[in-house]
C-alpha cells in the first residue's frame, strides 16, 4: 500500500514529465528523446536531492517511475491536440510538479532528521533541479534563472510547513499548506506580473575622470618585440 508521500511523488513524477515533454514536442524532438527530457526533468531534482542525503535514488528502487514517464509519453502523443489548445498547459503541470516534489523533498529530508533549514534546500532542489537539467536539454535558459519568481515559492511553502510544525500542527495539514503556497505564489506571481530585481549590467566606462582634472581616454599600452 503505497504512502501519501509516494501517490505524491507519483502524481509530480507525471506532472514534471508532462511539462518536459510537452516541451520537447515543441522543438520537434522525437519519442525517445521527449521521453528522456520528461524523465530528466522528472527524476533529475529527486536524484540529486537523495545523492546528497546519501540514499539511493528513489527511482531505483521501483520501476514505476519509468512507467509514469512512459504513461506521460503516451498522453501527451493521443492528447497533443487538446494539450496544444489548453491555455497555459506547461505552466499547469509544471507548477503542480513544482509543489508537490517541494513536499516530498521536504518530507524525505525531514524523515532522515535533519534540521528544517536542510529540509527546506532540499524540497527546493527536489522541485527545480529537473526543471533546470530540462531546459538544458532543450537548449533554453533555466526557467529558475530567469526574474519570474519560481524557486522563491518553494522556500515560500518551505517556511510555511516550518511555521506550521512550530505550532505542533499535524504533518499532513504541513504538507496540504507546503504544496498550497507554493501553487498560490506561482499563480498569483504570474498574475499580477511579480518578480525578482534583475542584476543589471554595468559596462566599464570607456573614459575616466580624475577628481579635478580633464576627462582622460584609456590608452592601450604598446609592447614592443
Amino acid at each position: 500500500m503505497p504512502s501519501f508521500v509516494d501517490i505524491i511523488e507519483f502524481l509530480g513524477t507525471i506532472a514534471f514529465a508532462i511539462s518536459g515533454i510537452r516541451l520537447a514536442s515543441a522543438k520537434e524532438f522525437d519519442w525517445f528523446g521527449a521521453f528522456v527530457v520528461g524523465m530528466a526533468t522528472a527524476i533529475g531534482g529527486g536524484t540529486i536531492r537523495d545523492l546528497l542525503l546519501d540514499v539511493t535514488p528513489f527511482w531505483m528502487d521501483n520501476p514505476v517511475y519509468l512507467i509514469c514517464g512512459g504513461i506521460s509519453l503516451i498522453w501527451v502523443v493521443f492528447f497533443s491536440r487538446s494539450l496544444i489548445h489548453l491555455n497555459n498547459t506547461f505552466f499547469f503541470f509544471d507548477t503542480l510538479g513544482l509543489a508537490l516534489f517541494t513536499v516530498v523533498g521536504m518530507q524525505k529530508t525531514l524523515d532522515l532528521e535533519y534540521s528544517f533549514w536542510v529540509a527546506i534546500i532540499m524540497g527546493t532542489l527536489s522541485g527545480v533541479a529537473g526543471g533546470i537539467i530540462r531546459d538544458v536539454l532543450i537548449n533554453e535558459v533555466p526557467l529558475i534563472f530567469h526574474k519570474e519568481v519560481y524557486a522563491v515559492a518553494c522556500i515560500n511553502g518551505g517556511i510555511a510547513w516550518w511555521i506550521l510544525s512550530a505550532l505542533h500542527v499535524d504533518d499532513f495539514f504541513c504538507e496540504i499548506v507546503c504544496a498550497v503556497v507554493v501553487l498560490l505564489t506561482r499563480f498569483i506571481s504570474v498574475k499580477y506580473h511579480w518578480c525578482l530585481p534583475v542584476l543589471a549590467h554595468q559596462q566599464d566606462p570607456q573614459v575616466t575622470v580624475p577628481p579635478g582634472g580633464q576627462p582622460l581616454e584609456d590608452k592601450k599600452e604598446e609592447t614592443n618585440i
